[in-house]
């Protein structure tokens, strides 16, 4: 592709607060055997993004130190034998890390092909999300058909993920969220209902909208005490996969619960999985979720906002504030974004057609 020229990307010297983030220089990376170079269009913003700037979440060995667990883009050039994948397929990728950047290079099992009623901004929300929510709720959870999920943190990234796949695979859905006004954007989402904390116990809540029966599978990311009261939300056989730790990472559970019930508590990190077991996610959803996102019906983009690289700092503030309702998303400086549908406060999510 010709002689690549030092391309900009998101850096911060020391651990720290999102003001640490600033825009610096360096050469466009090779792809190695197995990989693919992307020209990044945008990147999505992950909470594990925000953690490893402020120094608690360091990335696997190996991985590019770089931040940035997901891109779109368009493939530039490859490395060695790709599976089919050529120079200029518009695509989206589970990065290693290194996608806050305007190229990154990819192992070419995490790539996807970016659906094409889906713009670039819309796509680099789609990886780390569906890849997380699939693997966790339907791979390791097996949320069935008929089956009732209960969602902690509706309104986020994964939230608003794992709400409209499992209503795309025949499962209800119940969030937890900390506002009315989220709740609503939930419900608009396809949740069947949504419960504020703040106002409600979501564990009575859950027994009087299930009946008393409770819920088949919980996607937990705040550990800590509510383990426990997951327990209490389970229905016979019921599964609880917790993939992060915001409310601390130690809890204290009743076992005698978990067996009366059958209960299953499992726990999975996305980051440090193998090439070939993201490899194999990616495979699940070409198959079971990818034939679904043309259309735009079950499964719409859920965009918050729009920062450039150099307003980095802004959006890992919005990310740690936990105003924003889905994802929210970084263009490389030249792109001047097009903001319309997004907003630096949120927005309400497009109607279901």
């Amino acid at each position: 592709m010709g002689t690549l020229k030092a391309v900009n990307y998101i850096a911060f010297a020391n651990p720290g607060p999102a003001g640490v983030l600033y825009v610096a220089e360096g050469p466009t990376p090779t792809p190695g055997a197995g990989e693919v170079l992307i020209e990044v269009e945008a990147a999505g913003v992950c909470r594990a993004d925000t953690l490893q700037r402020a120094g608690s979440y360091p990335p696997p060995p190996g991985a590019s130190p770089v931040l940035g667990l997901e891109v779109s883009g368009t493939i530039v050039a490859l490395g060695g034998a790709t599976d089919g994948l050529r120079a200029g397929d518009r695509v989206v990728a589970l990065c290693n890390g290194g996608g806050y950047a305007e190229y990154v290079t990819v192992p070419y099992g995490q790539v996807l092909p970016l659906p094409s009623t889906w713009s670039f901004i819309e796509g680099a929300g789609l990886p780390e999300n569906a890849f997380t929510v699939f693997d966790n709720v339907f791979t390791r959870a097996r949320l069935q058909p008929g089956e009732t999920l209960l969602v902690h943190g509706g309104s986020s990234g994964i939230g608003t993920t794992a709400i409209m796949f499992a209503r795309a695979l025949g499962s209800s859905a119940i969030v937890t969220v900390g506002s009315d006004a989220k709740g609503a954007a939930c419900i608009e989402y396809g949740a069947n209902a949504a419960i504020n904390y703040r106002e409600h116990d979501f564990v009575a809540e859950i027994a009087r909208l299930t009946s008393g029966r409770g819920v088949d599978v919980i996607l937990d990311i705040v550990g800590g005490d509510y383990i426990a009261r997951d327990v209490e939300c389970l229905a016979t056989d019921g599964r609880i996969a917790c993939i992060a730790t915001a409310g601390g990472a130690g809890a204290t559970i009743d076992i005698g619960a978990l067996m009366r019930k059958r209960g299953t508590i499992m726990g999975s990190s996305l980051r440090a999985r193998t090439t070939a077991e993201k490899a194999a996610i990616a495979r699940s959803l070409r198959e079971r979720i990818w034939p679904l996102l043309e259309a735009r019906m079950a499964i719409v983009p859920a965009i918050d906002s729009i920062y450039t690289f150099g307003e980095a700092a802004r959006a890992h503030e919005r990310m740690e504030s936990s105003r924003h309702i889905g994802k929210i998303v970084l263009v490389p400086d030249a792109s001047q974004p097009d903001r319309s549908g997004s907003q630096e406060e949120g927005h309400a999510p497009p109607k279901r057609p």
